[in-house]
């Protein structure tokens, strides 16, 4: 047999090893609200060349591959415990177990890992949470298809209804097209169908009414069935905390912002201050997406070396509030045509800072251009430390943050030598380190971060909602503190 022969008969016989993971992946998550992940990265709903993919991807993080052979036994051990509703990271699982087992076996081993989400100690179910869309452009179609995706279980959040304006004729027919078809984020992974009669799409099962107002004050939410929803609104037309009260109206319990609030409403950057929520808070905000993508590894850095000051410098996507060709805008270059130019504008992410990370008193200051991409985009962090490092070291502190850490759904980390802004759409989490462009000098260090601005920050999103509804269920083995 040649060589050649030998690595597709491995490939093979991985590809039949991840075909038998799959039912047993989505059988934990629909009787036992149990997600399997590899290293933060779920595998429900996952094809099998995405298991294997999801494998492989750990050797640019752990330094070497991951294999399904190595997993397999940690998920078969799952099936044999009762398990209550949490997330489990068989990835770390088999890591963790290479490097020191105990003497003991796989399936005592994993009894002892998430012994936290067995018997007397696991989690009840909880009962389905309704969630309502205020605005159904760019973040409230990705919000939405991430809700659909976790609605497998049935006991987590339930999107039961979107506000928006009406468009004119076929206004449902074409707000369901584009839920269906992304130009960036490709095919909606399941079936949609529009009932029109009774102003409805229904979503891989899920029965989304599409109710039409011009303001919050028009709707009776409790008249379509809704109770104690959450509403996340996506139009960005209130940041107040008098504006987004506007939404709290029967039947609607708690409001979240999908953009940076002003006053004295809470900024909440998922893994940063998320604990911080009151339970009696109402009306909260999940700042900005270029705030996600700087926030945590700005608190790694400060945990670690301390930080006296900072600047950001975003290099952002262009967004649908800029124009397509040159014409009138309120904001001073953004009537510039987004397509045809680097657009010199302001961020608000560097004052940001201070609300999700007060501890933090170091000056931050920041700026931001616009570029013809339509997603990803980049976060320079430039930072003087507390003290003098080396660029090893701060690579391998953050490659440990972003595999051990509580900050290890909210920063990835990348070797790869070609990487370029298109890789990382539709990444999950907040910000990726790039390792190659980091540089380090003394006590100074400059980072570069890629982050998918739509879509790693609606994940943010739906992290915060999962949160405040009591959703979020616990991840095992624990993350390093």
């Amino acid at each position: 047999m040649t060589v050649n022969d030998d690595a597709f008969t491995n490939w093979m016989s991985r590809e039949e090893i991840a075909e038998s993971m799959i039912p047993v992946i989505g059988k934990l998550h629909r009787e036992r609200d149990v997600t399997v992940l590899v290293h933060s990265r779920s595998l429900v709903n996952k094809s099998v060349v995405s298991i294997l993919k999801t494998h492989r991807f750990a050797r640019q993080i752990a330094g070497e591959e991951l294999s399904v052979t190595e997993t397999l036994p940690f998920l078969e051990a799952l099936t044999t415990l009762d398990l209550g509703p949490s997330q489990i990271d068989i990835g770390m699982l088999a890591a963790t177990y290479r490097a020191d087992s105990g003497g003991l076996s796989v399936r005592e081993f994993t009894a002892r890992a998430v012994a936290g989400a067995t018997g007397a100690d696991k989690i009840e179910r909880r009962a389905p949470r309704d969630v309502v869309l205020y605005g159904f452009g760019r973040i409230g179609r990705l919000v939405a298809r991430l809700l659909i995706e976790k609605a497998g279980s049935g006991n987590g959040l339930r999107l039961r209804a979107v506000v928006v304006r009406r468009g004119g004729d076929q206004d449902l027919v074409k707000r369901a097209s584009l839920l269906r078809r992304d130009s960036i984020h490709g095919q909606f992974r399941g079936t949609i169908t529009v009932d029109e009669a009774n102003g409805t799409i229904t979503a891989n099962g899920n029965v989304i009414k599409v109710i039409y107002a011009n303001d919050p004050s028009e709707i009776d939410y409790t008249a379509y069935g809704i109770k104690d929803a959450i509403l996340i609104d996506n139009t960005g037309k209130w940041r107040d905390r008098q504006g987004l009260s506007e939404h709290l109206r029967p039947g609607i319990d708690k409001v979240v912002l999908t953009a940076p609030a002003k006053g004295d409403v809470p900024n909440i950057v998922h893994g940063v201050n998320h604990d911080t929520i009151k339970p009696d808070e109402r009306v909260l905000s999940c700042a900005s997406c270029t705030t996600n993508a700087i926030v945590p590894p700005l608190k790694a850095m400060a945990d670690e070396y301390g930080v006296l000051r900072g600047h950001v410098e975003t290099v952002h996507s262009f967004t649908n509030d800029q124009n397509l060709l040159d014409n009138f805008h309120k904001a001073d270059r953004r009537g510039r045509s987004a397509p045809l130019n680097m657009v010199i504008t302001e961020t608000g992410a560097a004052s940001a800072v201070a609300k999700a990370l007060p501890e933090l008193k170091a000056p931050i200051t920041g700026s931001s251009i616009r570029v013809p991409v339509p997603d990803v985009s980049i976060a320079i962090l430039s930072l003087r430390l507390g003290r003098e490092t080396t660029r090893e070291e701060v690579l391998d502190h953050l490659r440990e943050v972003s595999l051990t850490s509580p900050l290890k759904r909210q920063i990835d980390f990348t070797t790869a030598p070609d990487a370029v802004s298109s890789d990382f759409i539709g990444s999950r989490h907040a910000s990726i380190i790039d390792a190659g462009a980091t540089k380090v000098d003394g006590d100074n260090a400059i980072l570069y971060l890629w982050y998918d601005n739509e879509y790693g920050y609606s994940c943010q999103v739906v992290r915060v909602v999962q949160y405040v509804s009591g959703v979020e269920y616990p991840t095992y083995p624990a993350p390093v503190v």
